[in-house]
């Protein structure tokens, strides 16, 4: 199977963007490559990356996205496989809207798994298309940043970015509508 890839500079370091013909398999920044290839070859078993400016007008939403037009993401095909539970997890990340967060806890009570949220954590560690589907969003009961696979200085960056108002009291925090 071949795979496009391209990279985008940001405020944040270096992005890369992994696609199909049809849709984004995986967006991470360029220091956790070596997750990204794990997350990737446990789907495809032969795999060539070939590389391609702006594949499916991805790099473009992207850089967009990191100039400011906070809804430049929202169209984007994306493809992360994963498990149905995983499915699930990061398709109820994509609800969270812009500018807000919810807490794991919260996460999973809206799937309807309560006391769920070690279950809900590992599902968001392994989301594969970092910034399109928000792990960000989701932070600690107690109101911390916690747990994103490209840090907590880049979750921080990114909450910024959107606008979240980041408090120490969960009770801010959204309850998601699925």
């Amino acid at each position: 199977m071949t795979l496009w890839i391209d990279t985008v500079d940001s405020p944040l370091g270096i992005i890369c963007i992994v696609t199909s013909a049809d849709a984004v398999l995986a967006i991470d920044f360029d220091d956790c490559r070596d997750r990204m290839l794990t997350l990737l070859g446990a789907r495809f078993d032969v795999t060539t990356f070939r590389s391609k400016k702006n594949p499916l007008g991805v790099t473009a939403q992207l850089k967009t996205y990191l100039e400011g037009q906070l809804d430049a993401l929202n169209d984007i095909p994306v493809d992360p496989g994963g498990t149905p539970f995983q499915q699930e997890v990061w398709t109820a990340l994509t609800t969270i809207p812009i500018g807000t967060v919810t807490s794991y806890g919260n996460l999973a009570k809206t799937l309807n798994k309560p006391g769920g949220s070690r279950a809900v954590g590992l599902a968001n560690s392994k989301n594969p298309i970092s910034i399109v589907i928000p792990c960000h969003r989701v932070i600690g009961a107690n109101g911390q940043l916690t747990g994103y696979a490209g840090g907590v200085d880049r979750k921080r960056w990114l909450l910024n970015h959107e606008g979240a108002e980041l408090v120490s009291s969960s009770a801010h925090q959204i309850a998601l509508p699925l």
